[in-house]
C-alpha cells in the first residue's frame, strides 16, 4: 500500500493550474467559434492582441519582481485573462482598446495584488469596466450579426478597421453597423433598454430584425455554445456547480416573477438567459477562483448575488449588460460571504471561528 502526502485542504482535483486554465481555454472555442461566425472574424485579431499584451505585461511585472517569469507565463492564468477579454469587447474596437485593458487587467488588478491567487478582483472583468467607463462609444460599438449585416468584411478589411478605425473604403464602424433601412443596430439588451423608455411594449419590440427565436439573432448562438463550453467544464469538474446554478438562478427566477407580473415591459427567462454575456459570465467569468467564494455555500451565495444584481442593472441600471459590473461587486462581497458560510471548526460552536 502506498501514501501520497499533500498539503491541505486535500481537494480531489489533482490538476495543475496551467492543466485547468487550458481546459478553459478549450470550453471557451465553441462560443468563440459561433461569436466570430455571427460578428466577424475580429474576434480572433482581438485575441492575439490581448495575448501578446498579457505575456509582455505578465513577463515585464515578474521581471521587475526578480522572478521567474517563464513560471508565470506557464500556468496560463494570463492567457484566460486574455481570452476573457477579447471575447467581451466589440470585434472591431480599435485595437488600443484591448491593449489598455489587458494591460490595466495583467499589471494593476493582478500584479500589483501580489500575483496569481491575491487578486481581489476579476481581472479580465476589471479591465472590462475600466474601457466600458472610459471609452464608452467603442465599447458599445457592435455589429450587428453576420446574418441581418449589410456588410461583410474580408479579413483584411477587419484587420484594417481595427487598426485604422475605417475601412479601406472609408467606412467608419458606425457606418457599418448601419442597416439597410437607414437603423443603427443595437445588441438585444440594448434595444429593448432604449425601446422601453421611449414607450414601446416587448411585443413590438421583438418584432425587429435583431430578435430571433429565443432572444437576439446571433447572441442566442453565442450564449447556447458558451452554455456547452460550461457543460465541458462541469463534466471535467473544473468548475462546481454553485457559483453557475447560484448565478442562473438569480437571474431567472426573478426575471420570471417580473415577466409575470409585468409582461409588456419585462423581458422573461429566455431573454435574459440568451442575451449579453449570461452564460459566459455564469460558467467562465464568476467562477475565478481566486475571487470567488470558498465554501460551496458561500458559491452558491455569491453566484445568487451576481444574477440578482445583473437582473437589476439590467431592468433599471445604466448600462445594457450588467455581468462585469455584477461580478465586480459581488467580489468585494466575498469576505462578508465567506464569514457567515465557512464550514464550522470541528470543536467549536458555530460561528466561533477563532476558539473564543
Amino acid at each position: 500500500m502506498s501514501f501520497r502526502i499533500a498539503a491541505a485542504p486535500h481537494g480531489h482535483s489533482q490538476q495543475s493550474t496551467s492543466g485547468m486554465m487550458r481546459w478553459v481555454c478549450y470550453a471557451l472555442l465553441p462560443g468563440l467559434l459561433v461569436q466570430s461566425y455571427f460578428f466577424g472574424a475580429g474576434v480572433w485579431f482581438q485575441l492575439i492582441l490581448a495575448i501578446v499584451t498579457a505575456y509582455l505585461a505578465e513577463s515585464l511585472c515578474m521581471m521587475a519582481r526578480n522572478r521567474d517569469a517563464r513560471s508565470a507565463l506557464r500556468d496560463n492564468t494570463a492567457l484566460v485573462t486574455a481570452v476573457l477579454l477579447a471575447i467581451s469587447i466589440p470585434s472591431l474596437a480599435p485595437w488600443w482598446i484591448i491593449v489598455i485593458g489587458t494591460a490595466f487587467a495583467i499589471i494593476v488588478v493582478k500584479q500589483l495584488y501580489g500575483g496569481m491567487g491575491q487578486n481581489l478582483f476579476n481581472p479580465a472583468m476589471a479591465g472590462y469596466v475600466l474601457l466600458l467607463v472610459s471609452f464608452p462609444v467603442q465599447m458599445t460599438n457592435w455589429l450587428p450579426p453576420a446574418t441581418i449585416s449589410s456588410h461583410d468584411l474580408s479579413l483584411w478589411q477587419t484587420l484594417h478597421t481595427i487598426l485604422f478605425e475605417y475601412t479601406p473604403a472609408g467606412y467608419s464602424v458606425e457606418q457599418l453597423r448601419t442597416n439597410i433601412d437607414g437603423v443603427t443596430m443595437a445588441t438585444p439588451l440594448d434595444s429593448v433598454k432604449t425601446a422601453l423608455s421611449q414607450s414601446y411594449t416587448l411585443d413590438e419590440i421583438f418584432q425587429r430584425p435583431q430578435f430571433g427565436v429565443l432572444a437576439g439573432v446571433g447572441w442566442q448562438w453565442v450564449n447556447l455554445a458558451f452554455l456547452l463550453g460550461g457543460a465541458i467544464l462541469l463534466q471535467r469538474r473544473i468548475i462546481s456547480w454553485h457559483i453557475p446554478v447560484g448565478l442562473l438562478a438569480g437571474l431567472l427566477i426573478p426575471a420570471f416573477v417580473a415577466h409575470l407580473l409585468a409582461p409588456s415591459v419585462m423581458p422573461g427567462v429566455l431573454f435574459h438567459a440568451l442575451s449579453g454575456a449570461t452564460m459566459l459570465g455564469a460558467f467562465f467569468i464568476a467562477t475565478d477562483p481566486v475571487s470567488a467564494a470558498t465554501s460551496p455555500k458561500g458559491r452558491l451565495v455569491f453566484g445568487l448575488l451576481i444574477g440578482f444584481l445583473i437582473w437589476v442593472i439590467r431592468s433599471w441600471g445604466g448600462y445594457p449588460d450588467a455581468v462585469a459590473f455584477a461580478v465586480l461587486l459581488a467580489n468585494l462581497s466575498v469576505p462578508l460571504i465567506d464569514r457567515y458560510t465557512r464550514p464550522t471548526v470541528y470543536g467549536h460552536a458555530r460561528g466561533d471561528h477563532n476558539g473564543n
